[in-house]
């Protein structure tokens, strides 16, 4: 039996949600149709860090976005509160019947929305068939949605997983991350100040501390940048400055026809499209030409609409 319509109900769906890819989204969309069946709220509990970061610290993977934006991109998806866990030993030593026990309690739901391939508790021993079997004992119903599967450019098909999107990424296949995630990755970051180079060159560039966000492969890049409600094209470099010998590896954004100060604010770069490898040039006039042959590129993929969400996803 369902709980009675004036007590307080959520329908919980837990997870990490690294990317808010289109698979998460789906488990979103069928935890709102739960609730609204009900009258209930949707409840996001995740992590404030992978709980791999505390059982194995070397193996914990770079993240796809930042907290905030995992935040807003989840209440975008229908998702009206996210509940923040620190996923601390006591925590991750909880039996799977302890921890539906805590989530029953702190959040009395009248339902769970989980993934077929949902693990939790200690050393991930609960699934979908534990939580199933609970929710006739504590009254919430539990739905289980199959695992998504995503067609990428190549025409290979994969399922959908953040572990993927890193992967993609991390190769530079921003075209591919974008059909996983239905928009194009971001890039987050403060602006900083850098050594000014590209200033006496004619090509000034925003240097992003992106934090513990994972930059992607090496190259240059086309993307979009949304600053005081203008859209802007920009031609993004990842990597090590080859011709200069530097060896931190760093984002830098050149933002154009733009004229103003970035440094101290937060810049969100739409990482759209690949368009070359990193390498070194003779000098910097053969770097200058290469960079004029970038920013025409971009204003070129961007006046032909191929920097756009909807056609990055379906193209």
């Amino acid at each position: 039996m369902l709980r009675a319509m004036g007590d307080e109900r959520s329908v919980i769906v837990i997870g990490n949600f690294d990317g808010v890819h289109l698979g998460h989204q789906a488990l979103f969309a069928e935890a709102r149709r739960l609730a609204d069946e009900h009258g209930g709220r949707v409840v996001a509990v995740t992590f404030d860090q992978h709980p791999i970061a505390v059982l194995r610290p070397d193996e914990t993977p770079p993240m796809l976005m930042h907290a905030e934006g995992r935040e807003a991109m989840l209440k975008r998806c229908g998702v009206d509160d996210v509940r923040w866990l620190s996923p601390t030993p006591e925590l991750l030593g909880l039996e799977p019947r302890q921890f539906i026990e805590r989530m029953v309690a702190e959040h009395r739901p009248i339902g769970f929305v989980e993934g077929r391939n949902f693990r939790f508790g200690h050393k991930r021993r609960g699934g979908p068939e534990q939580l199933i079997a609970c929710g006739k004992q504590f009254d919430y119903e539990t739905r289980i949605v199959e695992v998504q599967t995503v067609t990428l450019r190549d025409k290979t098909q994969a399922p959908l997983s953040s572990t993927l999107v890193r992967w993609l990424v991390g190769h530079g296949r921003m075209a591919d991350a974008a059909v996983c995630l239905g928009r194009p990755w971001r890039l987050v970051g403060d602006v900083v100040t850098g050594e000014k180079r590209g200033r006496t060159i004619g090509v000034p560039t925003a240097n992003l501390d992106t934090a513990d966000q994972m930059l992607p492969a090496d190259g240059v890049y086309a993307g979009l940048v949304e600053r005081d409600s203008q859209t802007y094209t920009a031609a993004i470099s990842v990597g090590i400055k080859p011709t200069f010998g530097k060896q931190r590896r760093l984002a830098e954004v050149h933002l154009l026809c733009f004229d103003g100060d970035l440094y101290g604010r937060p810049l969100a770069v739409q990482m759209c499209r690949w368009l070359r490898d990193q390498h070194a040039f003779a000098g910097v006039e053969a770097l200058k030409q290469q960079l004029n042959h970038d920013m025409a590129t971009v204003r070129q993929l961007h006046a032909a609409g191929l920097l756009d969400c909807a056609k990055l996803v379906i193209a």
